[in-house]
């Protein structure tokens, strides 16, 4: 266990999920997994430590199915009930503002469930998934106009998941309340193309860093 984390337990309807949090201040940014990772990938670990050095809690937590051992993501009511679980648990522990996202999948489901009526300050997602990879026109949007919150999207050029394209039209539909980084050469792991772009340690940092930036604007 890294120093500084205290493992918490959050009750999704019959079901707990496991969870860490990561330092201490009064906003708490919850980001959840994509769609195979855990609350234990390591990228999502370095984010949540960078952030947390800025004074801010981090919570990371695992979806139902992951916490069982099951391949498959659970159907989507699910899945934002524990959105809904994990926010209420950070408020129910002292969080003044808080601020929901995720990698992939756990953003899109944060945004869902914030779509549905779960209160959050601000939404960040770490690569949005837009539409399965080669699959440009199944557009995974309908549901962002709802979303009245702040919202961050750090995407890559060479997202799979997001062309480019696509994703600034999006955005520019949400107008004010939508930012979009563009990540130079990154595909939707935020890997960098061989040989152009940038390394993964500068991507990372970009990425802590727009979103510490996105965060102090709101003063969050």
């Amino acid at each position: 266990m890294l120093a500084g984390v205290t493992p918490i337990t959050v009750r999704v309807g019959e079901r707990e999920v496991s969870a860490t949090l990561h330092g201490a201040g009064s906003t708490v940014v919850a980001l959840g997994p994509g769609a195979g990772g855990s609350r234990q990938t390591p990228f999502l670990l370095r984010i949540a430590e960078a952030l947390a050095a800025s004074g801010r809690a981090v919570v990371l937590y695992n979806f139902p199915y992951t916490e069982e051992g099951r391949r498959f993501p659970d159907p989507a009511p699910v899945l934002e009930a524990t959105v809904a679980a994990v926010t209420d648990e950070v408020r129910r522990r002292g969080a003044a503002r808080v601020v929901l996202g995720g990698k992939s999948m756990g953003g899109r489901i944060a945004s869902q469930a914030v779509a549905a009526g779960v209160a959050a300050d601000a939404l960040i997602f770490l690569g949005y998934p837009l539409h399965p990879p080669g699959k440009p026109t199944q557009l995974r949007d309908r549901h962002l106009p709802q979303v009245t919150a702040p919202m961050l999207f750090l995407q890559g050029t060479r997202d799979e998941f997001a062309r480019w394209d696509l994703i600034e039209a999006v955005t520019a539909r949400l107008g004010s309340r939508a930012r979009l980084v563009r990540i130079e050469g990154a595909d939707h792991g935020y890997k960098g193309a061989r040989g152009a772009g940038l390394k993964a340690a500068a991507i990372e940092a970009l990425l802590v860093s727009e979103t510490t930036r996105f965060l102090d604007a709101l003063g969050l």
